[in-house]
């Protein structure tokens, strides 16, 4: 008798001499009765099959990326979305749009406080004939850089060095300000250069402002003078 002529298994069925077997369609597994078929979770299996989140399916799973990201072309890992390219931003025609993972953020154009005045679209000055500026650092160059959320340390993540070179004078690289958490060093690689090393991960969202100072001493002349980097880093939300 085919017994698979009534249908009994909800997938597929095989007849055998005396009885039948039924068996699953890929996804699914027999049920304890021998006839059903129960969908596997197979996000279950392993918290390695999505980047970021799974999604189980009926007989299968799907992979989902969060807001800033779109589904890369293997279906389980993800990638920025630059909103600064699409377009895809809300960044008025005076401001700069910059990209960082997961999303964006719109930068005003640059306001120098008193007594600096802007020499560019990224420095303020303050010139060494004005009596105000005597304490404070000549320049104030301000720079923008994104970073990954739990980024494994230690790691290089800025260079700074001296642009002009003076006979005689030496340079000392510190984190002025901004590292209340010990999460940066300032680590010099040479006599005109130094890099900021992250000595901690950082979890986001969270935006990080350091002033980096190169401080320039000239025993023969009597002369100490500072600038400053103003770095502004977006660490990300999600570590990829």
């Amino acid at each position: 008798v085919d017994e698979c002529e009534e249908e009994p298994c909800s997938h597929g069925c095989f007849n055998t001499y005396g009885s039948f077997m039924c068996n699953c369609d890929e996804g699914f597994e027999l049920a304890s009765d021998g006839t059903n078929c129960i969908d596997l979770d197979e996000c279950s299996f392993s918290e390695f099959l999505c980047q970021y989140r799974c999604v189980n399916t009926p007989g299968s799973f799907s992979c989902i990326c969060p807001p800033g990201y779109y589904l890369y072309e293997d279906s389980r890992s993800c990638e920025d979305i630059n909103e600064c390219d699409t377009g895809n931003n809300t960044c008025t025609t005076e401001q700069v749009c910059f990209n960082f993972q997961g999303g964006y953020t719109c930068l005003n154009p640059l306001q120098c406080q008193l007594p600096y005045t802007a020499v560019s679209d990224n420095q303020c000055m303050c010139s060494a004939e004005n009596p105000a500026c005597r304490d404070l650092a000549f320049t104030v160059l301000y720079r923008h850089m994104d970073l990954s959320s739990g980024r494994s340390v230690p790691a290089d993540i800025f260079q700074m060095q001296a642009t002009t070179r003076y006979p005689g004078a030496f340079y000392i690289f510190q984190i002025k300000s901004g590292n209340s958490g010990r999460e940066f060093y300032m680590r010099q690689t040479s006599n005109v250069s130094a890099t900021l090393v992250l000595t901690r991960p950082i979890k986001g969202p969270k935006e990080v402002v350091l002033d980096l100072e190169m401080v320039t001493v000239n025993n023969v002349i009597n002369f100490r003078g500072s600038s400053i980097i103003r770095l502004t880093i977006f660490v990300s939300e999600h570590p990829f």
